[in-house]
């Protein structure tokens, strides 16, 4: 990646989300009064100058807890610090100078990497109690530099001393075009442990208590197939379900992360087969218009006969039959099964929501289709189709201008998307149909 990479790393609640959200413009993170919300890294873009950065968001880091998901939190904050080129160690001005602090300190030192130690919850900057002058003794070759990430002061300095270390030599070097993918379902179907299957590291948080994803984590992968962006989600709950604060940001997040995807998997438990939630989930990637893989996980616990495969086929044809375009793949994210077999499938459904077709050949296709089934009449009074054309792509979208919006029935328009289907393919992606009445210059 030709872009430098910032890691926040620090103790739980010492306010890295809430620099990490300052910095990049947005609510990317989850930010509560609770320690512990952010459990997984997550990445995002900043600029300052000219400059562009990934930033990377830690979970807090708890250096001598023995709970397992405080531990993992720690090995991520590990692997943060061994990916970046510089890290940014937060500390509380109000909690003082504690020996995690020193701890981390110690661990972050042997690293190698520049640090920039900014103590957080300094309300005044210009008035600088006593108790931050305690932070040199950690020690680092760089001043600690006084910070306010709710208001925002002291940021630029932050900036400032980000730039003056980091190397942005490749910085104008193009990356080719990224895949972004955003992985969905339920909680505890998988998510994580394919992302990690995929990218051949622990990545993501696996554990199984469900709920452990709280936040929309991006993972950037390259290899031969090209460029991608995996978004692992929280778990989708139903709504009775969804009772604090914290879950609610979580399903947000959830469904901003297939907004902003160009390709959604879909994660079905093969080992409770596919549900009423499984249903509304992938309703959220179909009304999305987005490209979309159902990936029927943990496939390696099902016992199996000749009919196996084609039941569990016939049940989620049947359950979301309203995207049959969806190419459906068995594997076992514990053992690895078929999981490699994802990277071509994204890349084929990508390319085929990306297809543009010419409008010579559209038409050529509606005359045909035409003749072999007559477009419907009523009370004596026949749709007429003038022609068809794209006007965009991602999902593909065709307008239709005919005579009469009224005349082209549901039958006739599913008649229609099955002719673009059998004659261009487009597996893996919803097609949407603009049925423009003549003299109407607005898209219904």
């Amino acid at each position: 990646m030709s872009k430098p990479i910032i890691a926040i790393v620090g103790r739980p609640n010492v306010g890295k989300s809430t620099l990490f959200n300052k910095l990049i413009g947005e609510r990317r993170s989850i930010v509560e009064d609770v320690p512990g919300v952010t459990r997984d890294r997550i990445y995002a873009e900043a600029e300052w100058g000219e400059h562009t950065f990934i930033l990377i968001d830690t979970g807090g880091i708890e250096p001598k807890s023995d709970d397992t998901i405080l531990k993992q939190m720690r090995t991520q904050a590990e692997i943060a610090v061994s990916t970046a080129d510089v890290i940014i160690f937060m500390c509380d001005i109000r909690a003082g100078l504690m020996a995690d602090d020193r701890d981390i300190a110690i661990m972050l030192k042997k690293s190698g990497k520049p640090i920039i130690l900014a103590v957080n919850k300094v309300d005044s900057i210009g008035d600088v109690p006593l108790a931050f002058y305690e932070f040199y003794e950690l020690g680092f070759e760089r001043e600690p530099i006084a910070l306010s990430s709710i208001h925002g002061t002291g940021t630029g300095d932050i900036l400032d001393a980000v730039l003056e270390v980091c190397d942005f030599s490749e910085e104008d070097k193009e990356d080719e075009a990224v895949i972004n993918v955003a992985v969905i379902g339920k909680p505890n179907a998988g998510k994580s442990s394919v992302i990690n299957r995929m990218c051949g590291e622990d990545r993501m948080i696996v554990s199984d208590i469900a709920g452990t994803t709280r936040d929309a984590v991006d993972t950037r992968v390259e290899n031969d197939y090209g460029v991608f962006n995996f978004i692992d989600t929280a778990g989708i709950r139903r709504h009775s379900k969804v009772e604090d604060r914290i879950e609610k940001f979580s399903v947000l997040r959830a469904n901003m992360a297939v907004e902003r995807a160009d390709v959604c998997i879909l994660m079905i438990d093969a080992t409770s087969g596919i549900t009423e939630q499984d249903e509304k989930i992938a309703g959220i990637s179909h009304e999305a218009g987005k490209a979309c893989i159902i990936a029927v996980n943990k496939w390696d616990a099902i016992e199996k006969d000749n009919s196996t495969t084609n039941q569990y086929k016939n049940e989620i044809r049947t359950a979301l039959a309203y995207m049959p375009y969806a190419p459906i793949v068995y594997l076992s994210a514990k053992t690895g099964q078929r999981v490699a077999n994802l990277y071509p499938l994204i890349r084929e459904v990508y390319m085929q929501a990306s297809r543009r077709i010419p409008t010579g050949q559209l038409n050529d296709l509606l005359n045909d289709a035409m003749t072999r089934v007559q477009p419907p009449s009523d009370k004596g009074k026949r749709l007429k189709i003038y022609y068809m054309t794209q006007v965009s792509t991602n999902p593909p979208t065709f307008v239709i201008f005919c005579n009469s919006e009224e005349l082209f029935h549901f039958s006739y328009r599913r008649y229609i998307e099955n002719c673009l289907r059998d004659a261009f393919g487009f597996e893996g992606t919803p097609i949407k149909l603009v049925i423009r009445q003549k003299g109407d210059d607005s898209t219904k």
